[in-house]
């Protein structure tokens, strides 16, 4: 998620009791298997996108387990 300003070792913070809505960044469980992604929910369309050009988009298919956890609302960096 480097486009959006997080790197490996960030610590994030989450906040579960917000509903997540188009564009906004999420922690997500897609077949038990959790990722940070860029929430797209457009027009009936729901996908999650990658902000760092090595990964790809996740889109879904009707066998597809999908839940999100809670958005980020932080992202804190170690500086040293």
């Amino acid at each position: 998620m480097t486009g959006a300003g997080i790197y490996d070792g960030d610590l994030l913070v989450v906040d579960r009791s917000i509903e997540p809505v188009h564009g906004q960044v999420v922690i997500a469980a897609i077949n038990d298997d959790l990722t940070v992604k860029r929430l797209y929910k457009q027009a009936g369309e729901v996908k999650f996108q990658a902000a760092n050009p090595q990964f790809q988009d996740i889109t879904f298919i009707e066998s597809d387990e999908m839940s999100v956890w809670g958005v980020v609302t932080f992202s804190l960096r170690r500086l040293s």
